[in-house]
Parts: C-alpha cells; structure tokens; sequence
C-alpha cells in the first residue's frame, strides 16, 4: 500500500483512538495525549490490550504529523490533536468506521464489523459492510483485503494494510479475538452492559484528570504570582 507509509503498531493505535473518538464522541474531539493515552490502552473494544506510556503516544504523534496524518491544535486549555488519515485515505462514513475498527481490533468478519461499528456508522445490513469492503479492497492501492478462510470458519475475516506485517499475520495467530468474541453462528457479540459503561467511565476519567492537572498547572501559577512560591 503506497497511499502512506507502513505504520507501527504504536502509530496504527493513536490513529485508530482518533478515528473512533471523532465518531463516537465528537463533543471531545480534539483530544489531548492523555485523553489519546487512555483510548489506547482501554480494556474493551482493543485487540491487543496494550499499556503504552505517555512517551510512546508523543513520540508516534509527532511523527504523525511529520507525514501530516494527525494535526495538532492549541486551545485555551490544553495542545489538541486530530486526524487527517481520512483525507488521505479519502474515506467516506462508511468506509472510514471500518478502517477505524479495523485498526483498532485487527482482523474481523463482516457481521462483527457491522455489529461494533454501531456507535460510528449504522450498516442496514452485512451486504452493506461487505460492499465497503470490497471498494477498500479495489485499485492499485488498497487498504484492506481478504484473509484465507480458517478451518470451522463459516465468515471470511478482512484485515487492514496500514503494515505490511499485519497483512501476513498468519492464521493461526488470527484466532485470538477481543472481548466481544464471536457468536455460535459466526458473528460478534454485542459489547455487554458493563463493557459500555467501563469504556465510558475510562473516557470520563481521563477528561477528569486532564481536567485536575488544568487546574493544578492554574493554581500554581497564580500562587506563583502572588509570591506564595
């Protein structure tokens, strides 16, 4: 895939963090690093769970932006990022909530994309998701494509080509699935009651520490200024 460069594992995650946010929650987007930090390493809806330290995120940010993938912005309170990926990539809704799953839970069927992909596109049908599947799938620079059917397997899964290793990645390594494994007839199981809670609740506590390290980072200013330190 000649559209972008081939990405890490580190850079494919803060990408897919700032795709799904954009979507899902666009009253908090921008995001901050810390806001993008506790998106990755979220327990639900991440294939792998990843602990990455707020060095890692900086450091596949700026490298990002030196290939203008994501943008940084400055705001009154905090330095902001958003995405570009899409522009690049020339994606419209539907195609722009696979590549973010995709992204963000490795490979997957079309039912389990058009199960999790609620909160960022709604897909009418499986046909529908396979249809944005296939136009990825096309020209001379495509994003996605199909992998080998497994043994059992009754629904082909697709994978991303962000990186040329996770377009190799074997069959037998593909077996493992995130939290919301895969029903008797083939498709995903809608993320639990509990799983969307604790994913709100870690979206909730990293704006709640931004905020306190905002107000802590004020306090000490004005303590300054008044000669108390």
């Amino acid at each position: 895939m000649s559209r972008i460069r081939p990405l890490d594992a580190v850079e494919i995650r803060v990408l897919g963090v700032l795709l799904e946010k954009e979507q899902a929650t666009p009253d908090q987007y921008p995001l901050t690093t810390r806001t993008i930090l506790a998106g990755a390493n979220q327990k639900t809806n991440r294939d792998p769970v990843t602990e990455l330290t707020e060095t890692e995120v900086t450091e596949a940010l700026d490298r990002l932006r030196e290939d203008v993938l994501v943008w940084r912005t400055q705001t009154a309170r905090a330095e902001r990022w958003e995405q570009r990926l899409d522009r690049r990539w020339e994606l419209d809704p539907a195609s722009k909530a696979v590549m973010t799953l995709l992204l963000l839970r490795g490979p997957q069927t079309p039912g389990e994309l058009r199960t999790r992909s609620e909160r960022l596109h709604p897909f009418a049908t499986v046909a529908e998701v396979e249809e944005t599947l296939t136009r990825l799938a096309e020209g001379f620079d495509p994003l996605v494509r199909e992998l080998p059917r497994r043994p059992g397997q009754r629904e082909l899964r697709w994978v991303h080509l962000a990186v040329a290793e996770e377009a190799e990645t074997a069959p037998a390594e593909e077996a493992a699935h995130s939290a919301g494994g895969p029903t008797p007839d083939g498709g995903a199981r809608p993320p639990t009651a509990a799983e969307q809670r604790l994913e709100r609740l870690e979206e909730e506590v990293a704006e709640l520490r931004e905020t306190v390290g905002e107000l802590t980072r004020q306090l000490h200013e004005v303590r300054t200024g008044l000669g108390l330190e």
